[in-house]
């Protein structure tokens, strides 16, 4: 089996769940639940930064990451969270190149939450429809005039790339990711082992 390589980017004060969910689906997916504690995951996760030291995430949690921006393998799926910590981000040019040269290597491009304002201001998201956090909305509007705003649904593909909306929709992202590389009939099976609700609408989930 072809395990297929996801990259989680990581930088200073992202939001937890942002990257701690689709971590948690791609891990965790087995393509036969009889043999759980006995084969791999067809996913291999990595988290990948910026440097080599452990990052603080909000709310004061240190990660490791396994990789360096300089040392990061090629990778099948790259995974952008959010978090406060974008708004720095956005103005490094060092995070915006590295999406840009690792965006065009990949064959799937997501963002959880405001990690999409990190593709869009990359210029990843021209003429394509996004979303982002309810509270980011406008901010994408305002930022990127040729994407096209989604905002009421929670997960948004256009051909390669997905983006989804606030912090827990990381976890409907991956799932629809996961069904794509390996069908449905699996991606729900993830979701029951994780004892969570499988997205069967994609109706945003708060009104605002």
């Amino acid at each position: 089996m072809e395990r297929k390589r996801v990259g989680i980017v990581l930088f200073e004060d992202i939001e937890v769940l942002d990257f701690c969910g689709p971590f948690e689906v791609f891990s965790v997916v087995r393509l036969d639940e009889a043999k759980r504690r006995q084969e791999p995951s067809p996913f291999e996760v990595c988290l990948v930064a910026e440097h080599s030291e452990p990052v603080t995430t909000t709310g004061n949690m240190k990660v490791i990451p396994h990789y360096t921006f300089e040392s990061c393998p090629p990778l099948h799926v790259l995974v952008v969270p959010g978090g406060w910590g974008t708004r720095r981000e956005l103005n490094n040019p060092v995070m915006l190149e590295w999406l840009r040269v690792r965006a065009a290597e990949c064959e799937t491009l997501t963002s959880v939450c405001t990690g999409s304002m990190l593709l869009g201001f990359a210029g990843l998201l021209n003429g394509l429809h996004a979303t982002t956090h309810w509270r980011s909305l406008s901010w994408m509007r305002d930022s990127f005039p040729e994407v096209i705003v989604e905002s009421q649904k929670h997960v948004v593909e256009d051909g390669r790339v997905v983006t989804s909306a606030g912090i827990s929709a990381g976890i409907d992202m991956a799932l629809k990711v996961v069904a794509r590389y390996f069908g449905e009939d699996t991606a729900r099976t993830t979701a029951k082992h994780m004892e969570y609700p499988y997205p069967d609408t994609n109706e945003r989930r708060v009104t605002f």
